[in-house]
């Protein structure tokens, strides 16, 4: 065993740190892509990079036992366009982005354990440690799957983590099936003729006709949706007007849909469009809908999380493996690599006392790094025991 690879503590925090200093979003993640290789090479791992989309990386390991299984281990790596709160000595020196979801800390835990597993391979097979970019929103996952993620690096398997604030540390969850939501946006413009406030009947009222829309569509989820099915529609942007006496011409809604189910998630997006189309036509207005079908569902394959679960238990540092915890309505572009390859994603937790994800006060608890490392390896070492 090499000890100077040893993934210390002391180290996984200076890397961690160093990495939330230096936040980068989608597809920008130069620095931190050139720093993840940069480490793996120091570990002694084949290293490929220029991946989904020119920022993704991956490092091959092989195990001393010679040929056998291959599975992947991933981590996203890019930051959030939020302003950070914190003020402490590793706070975010980027202007508007900080790491407000964790990713530092995921990438901190995936070289860990690329550098534990360097320094002592005893497995028969192979490991691809992925390091994705772009998972906030903009689909890398989905990019590299597209870009031949998994014929380029042939594995039987692949898992995935995300660190889970509200969970006490030690603790974990695995979900047998559905872990987060399929993610859909829309773009809704509503346009007619803008008039004098005094004089509403000259016109076409926008602003009633919206009003009347964010109402509306919550019936496609409290009675449309089956009850024992989720779903959540979120308006979560409403521009129109600029003075107080004028009826604007223009209202722009904006928001979200998500469920589990797919054939649930097409009915609804259909009966959306409905909605919008004849609301539209009550009130003589002219309509532009963009409607994009983002991300699918997180769906672990029951067999790879039962593994995954097993191998929690075995830890340590781990006191509790929940298996009974509710999926998330969040979503996680991790799903185009579970749609692409079986395997599975857990939730390792923050701290109860933990800032919610994307908050700008959320920091990735340090305390957790090693206990995540020991996760990846304890994974790769009992899968791949011949």
């Amino acid at each position: 065993m090499d000890d100077s690879l040893l993934p210390t503590p002391e180290r996984l925090v200076a890397w961690r740190h160093d990495f939330h200093r230096h936040p980068e979003t989608a597809f920008e993640e130069h620095r931190t892509g050139a720093r993840i290789a940069e480490l793996l090479r120091q570990a002694g791992l084949e290293v490929v990079t220029g991946l989904g989309g020119g920022t993704g990386v991956v490092a091959i390991l092989d195990g001393r036992r010679g040929p056998g299984r291959a599975i992947g281990l991933r981590a996203d790596i890019d930051a959030l366009d939020v302003e950070e709160a914190n003020d402490f000595s590793h706070a975010s020196t980027i202007p508007g982005k900080m790491h407000a979801c964790g990713h530092d800390g995921h990438t901190t835990m995936l070289l860990g354990a690329a550098y534990a597993l360097a320094a002592d391979p005893d497995f028969a097979g192979r490991v691809y440690f992925i390091f994705q970019p772009a998972e906030e929103s903009e689909g890398g996952g989905r990019v590299m799957v597209e870009e031949g993620l998994f014929e380029r690096f042939p594995m039987e398997a692949v898992y995935g983590l995300h660190n889970w604030p509200g969970l006490a540390v030690g603790e974990a969850a695995v979900h047998d099936g559905a872990v987060m939501a399929a993610f859909d946006v829309f773009t809704l413009r509503l346009s007619g003729h803008g008039c004098h406030a005094a004089m509403p009947h000259l016109g076409s009222d926008t602003i009633l006709a919206a009003c009347q829309l964010v109402s509306q569509l919550q019936g496609l989820v409290s009675r449309e949706t089956p009850p024992h099915q989720s779903a959540v529609l979120s308006i979560t942007q409403f521009h129109a007007g600029d003075a107080f006496n004028v009826i604007p011409e223009t209202v722009e809604l904006r928001g979200t849909l998500r469920c589990f189910d797919g054939e649930l998630r097409a009915y609804l997006e259909r009966r959306f469009r409905q909605a919008v189309e004849a609301l539209a036509g009550f009130h003589d207005l002219r309509v532009e809908l963009d409607y994009q079908s983002r991300y699918p569902a997180t769906i672990n394959a029951p067999e790879h999380a039962a593994r995954c679960a097993g191998v929690l238990e075995t830890l340590p540092g781990v006191s509790r493996v929940h298996r009974d915890l509710p999926p998330s309505m969040a979503s996680e572009d991790f799903a185009f690599m579970l749609e692409a390859c079986p395997g599975a994603y857990i939730w390792l937790g923050n701290g109860v006392e933990s800032a919610a994800l994307h908050n700008p006060h959320y920091d990735f608890n340090d305390a957790i790094a090693p206990l995540g490392v020991a996760y990846w390896q304890a994974l790769v070492t009992t899968l791949l025991d011949d």
